[in-house]
């Protein structure tokens, strides 16, 4: 049937072309902006996962600068550390030269003197965004941020790496309780030795007196079977015990001393105490690897103490080297992969939310034919009317 007032077929066509300019509207923002889901209203569940994961992105981001500013502050301190291991080992080497016989000690102490200082400025210029790990407060700990978390629950933490401001990593003790690798004190004795003697019941560490193999004999002392002690001599001694490689202290009869622990008993039955109260003098109380002092005066004994001592905190320093090298790998493994977890979560974010150009092009071209289509059968359908009134002429 044929009317005037209600036309089936514009109508018809008219709803076609609405529906195809829709579909042309919802291609043409994928096309633009990239995204197949723009917004909540497209998919409320991938549109609130890929919030979410960018949000995470954006904290992983921080994470790799404070990556990097950590990376500096480890690079700075093992330049620091391995510079002044150098600076160390000098110090050593002019010490070994000092016991060569002849030599001028005054001399040598100039040298050190200067090294000792070249110490001071190393740790003192260690310093990155005004954090010092060579010139610290000891006891203090310091930490990198390594990665942001987020758990099963939803719960989100920052996870972190720590390093240990301690007595064995850092230089010099910033409180000023010289409790750092280059400023604890030593006692330099010379001719003493640290051991402990149980008297009463009470072991305390006593510093005595020691003697070389080659001293007791010059003493004329007789040595026992077993080779640990020796009794007698011109010096007026009561006796010797051993207590390491050629390393001998005076000794006393421990039956006429019970309270004294023994210590050793000669082939003869005769049991030996350390004698306590030999105490050797300290001759430089408070040696410092960056404040000793050599002189003129300046013993053989006392030398080979310093020696110790330096190698000592030598040993300290290289441990603490390799600490902050293991600690500068991990930060570099640990950017690498925040690296490509960012990476992995671009990726995913982007299978859920971004459209498919490819895709998106074809219906596009789709959608403008069928809109040209459309257009035409409206007008048809449209014309329809007017050709009614070619039955009235």
């Amino acid at each position: 049937m044929t009317s005037i007032l209600t036309n089936v077929a514009a109508m018809s066509a008219l709803q076609t072309l609405r529906s195809i300019n829709n579909g042309m509207e919802d291609t043409q923002a994928r096309v633009s902006s990239g995204l197949r889901v723009g917004s909540a209203s497209d998919n409320a569940a991938y549109w609130s996962i890929a919030t979410t994961m960018r949000s995470d992105n954006m904290a992983l981001s921080a994470v790799q600068d404070a990556l990097g500013l950590g990376a500096a502050k480890v690079d700075t301190a093992y330049a620091g550390m391995n510079s002044s291991i150098e600076v160390v080992k000098e110090i050593k080497k002019k010490l070994v030269t000092a016991t060569e016989d002849g030599v001028d000690k005054v001399k040598i102490q100039e040298e050190i003197t200067q090294l000792q200082q070249q110490l001071v400025s190393i740790s003192d210029a260690a310093s990155f965004s005004g954090e010092n790990w060579l010139k610290a407060n000891v006891g203090d700990n310091t930490s990198v941020v390594a990665s942001f978390v987020r758990d099963a629950s939803g719960n989100v933490s920052v996870k972190k790496v720590d390093y240990a401001l301690d007595a064995s990593t850092v230089l010099f003790d910033a409180t000023g309780g010289k409790a750092g690798i280059l400023d604890r004190e030593t006692s330099i004795d010379g001719n003493g030795i640290a051991v402990n003697v149980n008297i009463g019941g009470t072991t305390s560490t006593y510093n005595v007196v020691r003697y070389t193999t080659a001293e007791v004999i010059a003493d004329n002392a007789a040595f026992d079977a077993g080779g640990d002690v020796a009794v007698g001599g011109t010096a007026g001694r009561p006796g010797y015990v051993k207590v390491a490689d050629d390393t001998w202290v005076e000794a006393i009869d421990q039956s006429g001393a019970t309270d004294h622990e023994i210590f050793a008993t000669d082939s003869g039955g005769a049991v030996w105490a350390i004698d306590a109260t030999k105490l050797a003098t300290s001759t430089i109380p408070d040696a410092t690897v960056s404040g000793f002092t050599i002189t003129a005066a300046t013993t053989g004994p006392e030398l080979d103490d310093l020696i110790q001592m330096v190698d000592t905190a030598l040993e300290d320093m290289t441990s603490a080297a390799a600490d902050l090298g293991s600690l500068g790998m991990r930060i570099e493994l640990q950017d690498e992969f925040v690296s490509k977890l960012t990476d992995s979560i671009d990726k995913g974010v982007a299978r859920l939310v971004e459209a498919d150009m490819n895709e998106e092009s074809t219906r596009l071209k789709a959608l403008q034919t069928q809109q040209q289509l459309a257009i035409q059968s409206l007008s048809i359908a449209n014309s329809s009317s007017q050709n009614i009134l070619s039955l009235f002429r």
